[in-house]
């Protein structure tokens, strides 16, 4: 089981502005800042942290949503705020018949996914 994870950036506050936007879709919002570290939330609590520092660029996130509509705005709002398109929301069935997708790069190159795998 994952409680939490991170992403590193290289620019804080436009890192802030791009992960408030392209989240918010996902039900989460900015909850904790200190320093150069960040806090993303949702109904469940604190679970994605965004940290200016080295080495960055690399690590995947997956957010799970509960319909394709929701991977849809994730991506549509990710793209608004200035993401790199790394695969449109759409069916993956090389995972399996389900699974739909929608991935996004951020400035730094993290890959950022939102995914439903129910039925719809």
């Amino acid at each position: 089981m994952i409680d939490h994870t991170a992403v590193n950036v290289t620019d804080f506050e436009a890192a802030k502005a791009f992960y408030s936007k392209a989240l918010e879709p996902l039900g989460y919002s900015l909850a904790f800042e200190a320093g150069e570290f960040m806090g993303f939330a949702d109904r469940h609590g604190l679970d994605l942290g965004v940290v200016r520092r080295d080495p960055v660029g690399g690590a995947h996130v997956a957010f799970k949503c509960p319909d394709h509509a929701t991977v849809n705005a994730f991506y549509e709002a990710a793209m608004a705020a200035g993401a790199k398109d790394n695969g449109p929301p759409g069916l993956r069935t090389h995972y399996h018949e389900h699974y739909y997708a929608a991935f996004v790069h951020d400035a730094d190159g993290n890959n950022i996914e939102a995914v439903c795998q129910q039925p719809q």
